[in-house]
């Protein structure tokens, strides 16, 4: 089950909305289909994420910690697959 918020173009202006905590987040191809899931600091994550031009768009959630974004993040690989 993909993430429950909708999908941003991934562009420098939508990272720079990315909050600076924990998360998950999911990388995507202009028709929405899933290419990556990770987790990690987001706005930090993002901004690599983007160097290497990963995907098309982007969507994300908040968590209080990186093992909370961990977690989450491997739960919902193992329901992508």
């Amino acid at each position: 089950m993909p993430l429950q918020k909708p999908w941003r173009d991934f562009e420098r202006e939508t990272i720079g909305h990315a909050p600076d905590r924990p998360g998950v987040y999911e990388l995507g191809d202009e028709s929405g289909t899933v290419l990556a899931v990770d987790h990690g600091v987001l706005r930090d994550e993002l901004k690599t994420a983007l160097a290497y031009g990963d995907g098309e768009r982007v969507r994300w959630t908040e968590t209080h910690t990186l093992d909370q974004a961990r977690e989450l993040a491997i739960d919902h690989r193992d329901r992508l697959e």
